[in-house]
């Protein structure tokens, strides 16, 4: 059974953008919408959904009034914000508040897919720009990486695979996008934690984020809601 998917944003153009890139994929089916979070509560009462994807910022109800609204109403409904805000205290707060996963809207689509199916499987999910966001300072060990070891210790292979794992992808997908089989990538990303003398996906994020080996539109402005 495809994973059922409500959207709640304010934009009619990027709701329908959203609806159309969700529809391509065999296994998410979009089953309804609306422009606030105001009576999502009521709307869910008579409708069947595995996913809500909320944005943080509308007009009324915001996201985070909505989802306090919804969590009490439904308390095992399954919500995904999605926004562009990578403000670490409001991430934690949506969070707290019972949000199982936040994706920034700056993020590719393989990874909001990604972010979908593993909420829905009961998983909780944060993309790498709002992990590092919500870490308030780098590892110290991220630090002395950055600090005391050239980017040029890594291979040239070893940096396209530390953007990747950067950005969220998974061995098979890296494997897919390099032509490489996901156990190389595992070897690959062992000996990549084990020259920076890092330890974590985050660490690793982080580390990639203060290298500036992260495309710019990956780097939302902390001060963005929207």
């Amino acid at each position: 059974m495809p994973i059922r998917v409500f959207l709640v944003d304010d934009h009619t153009l990027f709701r329908q953008a959203l609806r159309l890139l969700l529809e391509c994929v065999a296994d998410i089916r979009v089953v309804g919408e609306m422009q606030e979070g105001g009576q999502l509560g009521l709307t869910l009462d008579r409708l069947a959904v595995d996913v809500v994807l909320m944005d943080l910022a509308m007009p009324g109800v915001n996201g985070l009034e909505a989802l306090r609204a919804l969590r009490k109403r439904h308390p095992q409904q399954c919500v995904l914000m999605l926004s562009t805000c990578t403000d670490p205290s409001f991430i934690a707060e949506l969070l707290q508040a019972g949000a199982k996963g936040y994706v920034v809207k700056t993020s590719a689509s393989e990874e909001l897919v990604n972010a979908i199916t593993a909420v829905a499987s009961g998983h909780s999910y944060c993309c790498p720009v709002a992990t590092a966001a919500l870490l308030p300072t780098p590892p110290k060990s991220a630090l002395s990486a950055a600090n005391a070891r050239p980017r040029l210790a890594l291979g040239e292979r070893e940096k396209q695979v530390l953007r990747y794992l950067a950005q969220g992808k998974t061995s098979p997908q890296i494997g897919r996008a390099l032509a490489l089989a996901p156990s190389t990538i595992d070897v690959h990303r062992r000996n990549i934690m084990s020259k920076l003398d890092l330890h974590s996906i985050a660490e690793l994020t982080q580390y990639a984020l203060h290298s500036g080996m992260l495309p710019g539109a990956l780097l939302s402005s902390p001060t963005q809601i929207k």
